[in-house]
């Protein structure tokens, strides 16, 4: 995600924020509490291609806490949202990857938002966990090979190899 694209949560309280779910530190989540489904909503400043979600869960450490039934969302806005994929995980422990792939063509979905629903919890936990959450995008072509797309300030300034 780039830092002008946002993500926010849903719920009636969240004990650790949404900074928590981009922190690159497994051992923080974010909690969510209150009626399911549980909602984390990623939303992109302009349409952007996405090929792959990844969600980080640990059962041992969150037990009842931890997703066991997600939905993934994506439209151009909270309503006209079309769900493209669901997932049903028993006790996972690390990183769960979740392709982002349009059904009739088979290439990447290109969406102005994306939208994690946790549907229900281990042992029928109310309250939920998630520890990281990383988007990402296909990596351009370029005729020197396949490179990530320049688009900071920082990296236009010296995008050109003399």
């Amino acid at each position: 995600m780039h830092s002008e694209d946002t993500l926010n949560t849903w719920n009636n309280n969240s004990w650790f924020g949404v900074d928590q779910l981009r922190d690159d530190n497994l051992e923080t989540y974010w909690q969510s509490d209150g009626s399911q489904p549980h909602l984390v909503n990623i939303q992109f400043r302009r349409r952007t291609t996405v090929k792959l979600l990844c969600i980080y869960a640990d059962y041992k450490s969150d037990e009842s806490y931890t997703p066991s039934k997600i939905s993934v969302r994506v439209g151009n806005n909270f309503h006209n949202l079309q769900e493209i994929r669901q997932l049903e995980m028993v006790e996972p422990s690390g990183w769960i990857h979740i392709t982002l792939m349009n059904q009739r063509t088979n290439d990447p979905i290109s969406t102005f938002m994306i939208q994690i629903a946790v549907l229900a919890n281990h042992q029928n936990g109310r309250d939920t966990h998630m520890r990281q959450i990383k988007v990402y995008t296909p990596v351009e072509e370029s005729s020197i090979g396949k490179f990530p797309r320049c688009t900071t300030v920082d990296f236009m300034m010296y995008r050109t190899i003399r």
